[in-house]
């Protein structure tokens, strides 16, 4: 039994100020209360108090005072250690130790040195519970030393070196303070370029000739003994480059000047640290600070970053211009690798600074002091963690534990001491000492065995005045070894009292969270031990609240006039009230224009100064309220016209004619300002269970100032009013008085009660439960009641709480069950629940379905049928049947399982169903399967059915090469879904003229082993339109056509029929092959040859013209092409003038064809197209005189027929 109470605060709300106030002091207080009279009683182990620090560093100039302050029940007395061994303090003169005290007071002011008193000395308190010890106290004197003396030679350097002035200061006690300074004692500015490193020297990252004086003095503070040391001063001579002639260069020797950098501009390098890498220390707890130091020209900059994390953003801080980072409060997570950066214009370096984070010992549970009664058990804890990890070590009584007197009641667990059936004997101050390599920590607690009977520290007799509907508290504040055990009785033969409404503290308070008129009476708190017993009465008295029924209301006045504040106050007869009013939150104005009248201030002959707030206050000893109202004083006016806006809200809610279900309220209606109120809004609060919504209550007509309210059981009401009117609503009233209603039972069910299985063996029944409105009073329960539908069986019910679902284990499957779920409180229960039907948890069907058997509708629909399984066998809700079925047509047995299965599933007790989407001259396997809730039953065995053939689909492809004069090859690719086995192929094909009219329908028919077919004896420069599809022993399949031509002399060959822009060029160009171009052309080309004709008889005046030897060196000859601007003819060329016609000139002689859109592409006239159309199916090109390409691709031609063949054609 521990006896340090940690008060439990048990629903405490933020408001109960007195209660925090008490159990502050609780904690705040130790193992056993201060009452001066338990005090005398008690007798107490020692407990160290106050001691000196473990390193205390004493001035030498004063007397010497080493602290050791304890208590103890006897007192203590104290005993010292010096380095370990006995400290007798008789036998030195110059030490005394105070009286009533540890601590110890060496006079070395008379004589004596303080060095003589060095050392590690340790305080030891004692009574006969025990002894307590103090850490080692380590006192050594500060130390202040001087420098030793030392010749500074000047230094002389070019400007923009680099420059370090060492400091070096003696090593004193604590350490020093270091700062530079001149003669003066005028500290030097330091910057970027000059600064002040951690080790106290004063680092140049270039030397400016600014920088030359004689008196750069290091100064050394010791702030212990209040005294400064001064290193002898250091000149510096800073020699300009520009200063520096070829004579004075030439008598400079090295030695002469410090330093061999150039003056130059250079990129940084660190004067500190050095190297790129290096390491630190720190421990935990400590300021970590990284230093770096560079030199270069320009001034470089510093800056910090963290290799593996990012920089704690709230304990880092940069110092001396960037570099130094400091890092507070630096734990663990702050070891890594950190770098400096240095930067100009000329470089950039890095240093890394490797950062490792120890820590001395630091508590995690430090050992709490342990009163305990005599047989029972207890445990001392010692928890403490560093790095390295600390070694615990106990002592008792400050002698080590291995070597203290054994106690049979103590066993030793490396960081806990356990206790067993203790007795007196075994009280005493254990020590636990946390040590590793970089301090240590050293905890005293006592294990105090006590046997006391209870008492009760509160005064008998107390009286407790409380405000109705405010908290009150009880005090009961008792001491006993064992602990006593607390019981709240009412009245002088009242029954204990229990949970709701009343809440039990540990420190024995008794918390009443809202305090009604019932509530007056007197309570006995009763303290029980083994040992005894105690009591103590206390009263308590409920008092009605201070309210101020009538407030002073806002008021405008004309200067010089009188106006009146009312302020009228409704308090508990039994307290006497205080009204003050105040002016602008201070006190009224000593002026006899200001009168004080019962419940009225009335100010005579107003003035502009009398504007402000006033405030009436009333007090009485248990409460206060206050009202304030806002005076504007104003220059007489006309009267203003009237203003319309919403009500003012509605003030003064009272309560009354409280009933368990009803009350009244009654209200007083704010200012209608000029638009009469038409209705009042009641709303409500429940502050128990919904505290800060409001909901609607009640409307009541204009006229009525008050309305009788109906209300529910075990609900904590505040009402509020809303005035409205044709403008609109007003603000909401003040809250009225809250009014706790009495608990009463349960007048509704749970809803939605169901009863669903989620196993097979378990029923889960659910319910959505009631609000805490709902409840009608405290400890709401649900009594859960089942039984099975068919059976005899008698309800079986369960009562819990605080949950909305109950799960019933052990059930048959899927068996209906009849469910009832009833609502209870501590009053009693609700009216008698519906019943309501559930089923107990579904598994999977037992039974496949039978006679499965398949009728194949055609070669893409199959209907299959099947018997139903017996309902006993589905057990759970049917669903229906769920039908698997694949084709198996091209697997293996490696494959088979891969294969993909499709699914139809049938709703309900259906026993036949469709399967639509069957591929044709396919194998299909299926089978069927029951469904219910859970899941599908077994499969039944596999049905084998195959799909008869059906129609092919179209061919993949279809294209047209080789064209020729006579004949066209076709080529083709077989039906991606051939849906059986292709037995021919129809070829059907006719001529389209030149008015886009269809000739003579042939039609062929080619063997289904072929892919390529020649059509011969055709007509050249002919369109033919082709139509080609497959056909099984099923019928024909989707057919593909496709458009070619016939050559000429060069034949083109459409692409595909692709969409209507195609077809409309097709019949754009088709222009040319209609009569009357044809005759126009001729008559054009016959002219032309005329005139050339003309032209070389004029030119050889009258010779022949020698056909064959031209002919014969120019077989075809070509002409020159179209220009592109104007679409006419170019000139014709000398050698080509005298080329004789050829009559019946077709092709060239290579017989290559060109393709192109269109087969009206002026073949006809001996010109071939090299172009394209517009969207509008317009012709864009050129003609085209070229001759002897390459054939292209496919079934295009590059080349041109001659157009020179084209008019031989015409003759």
């Amino acid at each position: 039994m521990q006896l340090k109470i940690m008060p439990k605060k048990k629903r405490l709300s933020a408001g109960r100020v007195p209660l925090i106030l008490f159990l502050c002091q609780m904690i705040s207080a130790l193992d056993v209360p201060l009452d001066s009279k338990l005090l005398e009683d008690l007798v107490q182990p020692p407990t160290i108090t106050q001691q000196s620090p473990k390193d205390y560093i004493i001035d030498p100039r004063e007397n010497i005072v080493i602290q050791c302050e304890a208590k103890g029940k006897p007192p203590p007395s104290f005993s010292w250690t010096r380095n370990g061994t006995h400290f007798d303090i008789d036998k030195d003169p110059l030490v005394t130790m105070k009286a009533g005290s540890g601590t110890l007071v060496i006079n070395i002011l008379s004589e004596g040195k303080a060095e003589t008193y060095e050392g590690v000395y340790q305080c030891t308190a004692r009574n006969e519970r025990g002894a307590a010890i103090s850490n080692n106290i380590v006192v050594r004197p500060s130390r202040s030393p001087l420098w030793t003396k030392e010749k500074l030679e000047p230094i002389t350097l070019r400007s923009g070196q680099s420059l370090v002035l060492p400091c070096r200061p003696p090593i004193g006690l604590p350490p020093a303070i270091i700062f530079w300074m001149d003669n003066s004692f005028q500290r030097l500015p330091q910057s970027e370029r000059v600064s002040q490193g951690l080790n106290g020297d004063l680092y140049f990252s270039n030397v400016l000739p600014e920088d030359s004086r004689e008196d750069y003095i290091c100064y050394a503070r010791f702030n212990h003994t209040q005294t400064i040391q001064q290193k002898q001063p250091i000149s510096v001579k800073v020699i300009s480059v520009d200063e520096l002639n070829d004579t004075i260069a030439a008598n400079l020797s090295d030695t002469e000047v410090y330093g061999a950098k150039s003056s130059r501009e250079r990129p940084p390098t660190f004067l500190t640290p050095e190297g790129n890498a290096s390491n630190k220390e720190e421990l935990r707890g400590n300021v970590l600070s990284l230093e770096c130091i560079a030199e270069g020209l320009p001034t470089p900059i510093i800056y910090w970053i963290k290799e593996d994390g990012t920089l704690p953003t709230n304990r880092t801080f940069y110092r001396n211009f960037q570099k130094t980072l400091q890092i507070t409060q630096v734990s663990e997570a702050d070891s890594g690798k950190y770098q400096c950066i240095a930067k100009n214009a000329l470089g950039v370096i890095h240093h890394t600074i490797s950062v490792t984070v120890k820590a001395a010992p630091y508590w995690i549970m430090a050992p709490q002091n342990l009163v305990l009664s005599p047989g029972e058990d207890g445990a001392l804890n010692c928890r403490a963690n560093g790095n390295p990890k600390p070694k615990i070590s106990w002592l008792s009584n400050g002698v080590p534990i291995e070597i203290a007197p054994d106690d049979p009641s103590r066993k030793i667990n490396g960081d806990t001491i356990m206790f067993s059936s203790v007795q007196e004997r075994s009280s005493a101050v254990y020590q636990c000492n946390a040590s590793n390599e970089y301090g240590y920590l050293l905890g005293n607690a006592f294990v105090n065995v006590l046997a006391e009977p209870p008492r009760i520290l509160t005064s008998t007799n107390t009286l407790y005045q409380v405000i109705a509907n405010r908290p009150a508290l009880l005090d009961c504040a008792f001491f006993g070894s064992p602990l006593p055990s607390i019981e709240w009785f009412k009245g002088t033969k009242g029954s204990a009292l229990h949970e709701d409404p009343y809440v039990f503290h540990e420190n024995g308070t008794l918390e009443i969270p809202v305090a009604q008129k019932d509530s007056t009476g007197t309570y006995t708190c009763v303290a029980k031990n083994k040992l005894g017993m105690a009591k103590n009465e206390v009263h308590l008295e409920i008092k009605d609240p201070t309210r101020i029924i009538k407030q002073p209301e806002y008021a405008v006045v004309q200067r010089g006039s009188t106006v009146s504040f009312e302020c009228k106050v409704k308090h508990d007869h039994t307290l006497i009230p205080t009204v003050t009013w105040l002016k602008d939150h201070g006190e009224l104005p000593s002026d006899g224009r200001f009168t004080i009248d019962k419940d009225h201030l009335v100010v005579a002959d107003v003035s502009d100064d009398d504007g402000g707030t006033y405030t009436c206050v009333a007090n009485t000893t248990l409460d206060n309220v206050s009202a304030s109202a806002v005076l504007s004083v104003v220059a007489p006016t006309p009267t203003p016209a009237p203003i319309y806006d919403v009500p003012n809200p509605p003030f003064d809610l009272e309560l009354t004619d409280q009933l368990d279900k009803s009350v009244q309220l009654s209200w007083t209606p704010g200012d209608d300002n000029n638009s009469p109120i038409t209705k009042f809004i009641i709303e409500y609060e429940n502050a128990m269970h919904e505290a800060g919504l409001w909901h609607h209550q009640a409307e009541v007509p204009g006229t009525q100032t008050r309305a009788q309210l109906k209300l529910s059981p075990y609900v904590n009401y505040s009402f509020r009013v809303m005035a409205e009117n044709s403008l609109g609503r007003s603000s909401p009233s003040e809250a009225s008085e809250q009014y706790l209603t009495k608990a009463a039972e349960p007048d509704k069910n749970p809803m939605m009660v169901e009863g669903l299985g989620s196993e097979p063996d378990n029923l889960v029944i659910t319910w959505q439960p009631l609000n805490g409105f709902e409840s009608n009073g405290p400890g709401l329960q649900y009594k859960v009641s089942w039984r099975q539908k068919d059976g005899d069986d008698e309800w079986t019910s369960v009562i819990v709480a605080n949950v909305s679902k109950y799960i019933v284990s052990g059930t048959p499957t899927f068996v209906p069950y009849l469910i009832k779920v009833q609502a209870l409180n501590d009053v009693g229960f609700a009216p008698e629940p519906a019943v309501v039907m559930g089923h107990s948890g579904e598994d999977l069907p037992m039974v496949a379905p039978g006679n499965v058997h398949v009728t194949v509708v055609n070669s893409t629909l199959a209907e299959v049928h099947w018997d139903p399984v017996p309902l006993k066998s589905v057990r759970g809700h049917l669903q229906g049947y769920r039908i698997y079925y694949w084709t198996d047509q091209n697997s293996s047995k490696r494959n088979r399982r891969h294969i993909e299965k499709k699914i139809l599933t049938f709703q309900g007790s259906k026993t036949h169903g469709m399967l639509p989407g069957l591929e044709p001259f396919s194998h299909y396997t299926l089978n069927v399967r029951v469904v219910n809730g859970k899941g599908e039953g077994p499969a039944s065995p596999d049905r084998v059915f195959h799909t008869p053939e059906g129609v092919p689909s179209a061919p993949s492809s279809l294209k047209i090469v080789n064209p020729t004069l006579d004949s066209l090859t076709l080529e083709w690719d077989p039906p991606s879904h051939p849906n059986g086995i292709l037995t021919e192929y129809t070829l059907k094909y006719q001529p389209i003229n030149s008015t886009h009219e269809l000739g003579p329908l042939v039609d062929l028919k080619i063997p289904a082993n072929k892919t390529r077919w020649t059509l011969k004896n055709l007509n050249f420069s002919t369109r033919y339109k082709f139509y080609f599809y497959a056909q099984t022993s099923a019928g024909s399949g989707s057919q593909i056509t496709e458009e070619a031509v016939t050559t000429v002399d060069e034949a083109g060959i459409l692409p595909p029929d692709v969409g209507a822009g195609k077809a409309m060029a097709s019949r754009q160009v088709d222009i040319a092959t209609q009569g009357w171009f044809i005759g126009l052309m001729c008559a054009v080309a016959l002219l032309i040859l005329i005139l050339l004709i003309v032209c070389f008889i004029r030119r050889n005046k009258g010779g022949k013209y020698p056909v064959k030897e031209k002919e014969d060196a120019h077989a075809d000859p070509e002409i020159q092409p179209m220009k592109e601007d104007d679409g006419t003819f170019g000139e014709y060329s000398d050698a080509e003038d005298h080329k004789p016609l050829k009559k019946g000139s077709r092709t060239p002689s290579d017989r290559t064809v060109k393709k192109e859109d269109s087969d009206d592409s002026l073949v006809d006239y001996g010109e071939g197209v090299n172009g394209q159309f517009n969207e509008d199916g317009s012709f864009i090109g050129q003609y085209s005189g070229k001759k002897e390409k390459e054939p292209a691709e496919g079934n295009e031609s590059s080349e041109a027929p001659s157009p020179v063949n084209a008019m031989n054609s015409f003759v």
